[in-house]
């Protein structure tokens, strides 16, 4: 059985494909009144994007909050940072720029 079969789907995020906007159930829709902790299946039919207004079936899933992007069977491969989650990655690409601007701006202090 795979880890996804075993996942409860209620609490995934689902993202609009014409916006980006992420429908996150922890956190409801205000603008729309929607209590916090309602799953997207549980949202009406009449529920728009309350960024562009478009229908419930230009979502997608994109799993739970704070799960590592990418196929499960992949997430092996690499060098460790495929299971990183996308918040970890930014902070190891942008951590990494910033010791080299480091290290290149003490070459000035050689002289």
């Amino acid at each position: 059985m795979s880890d996804q079969a075993v996942e409860n789907p209620v609490l995934d995020r689902y993202e609009c494909r014409a916006c980006g906007y992420v429908y996150e159930p922890n956190k409801g829709d205000e603008k729309n009144d929607i209590l916090p902790g309602t799953p997207f299946a549980e949202l009406p039919l009449t529920w728009r994007c309350p960024v562009c207004s478009a229908k419930k079936n230009a979502f997608t899933n994109i799993g739970p909050a704070g799960k590592a992007s990418g196929f499960q069977e992949n997430l092996g491969y690499g060098l460790g940072v495929n299971n990183l989650t996308p918040t970890q990655k930014s902070l190891l690409i942008f951590g990494a720029l910033a010791l080299g601007f480091l290290f290149f701006m003490s070459l000035y202090g050689l002289q």
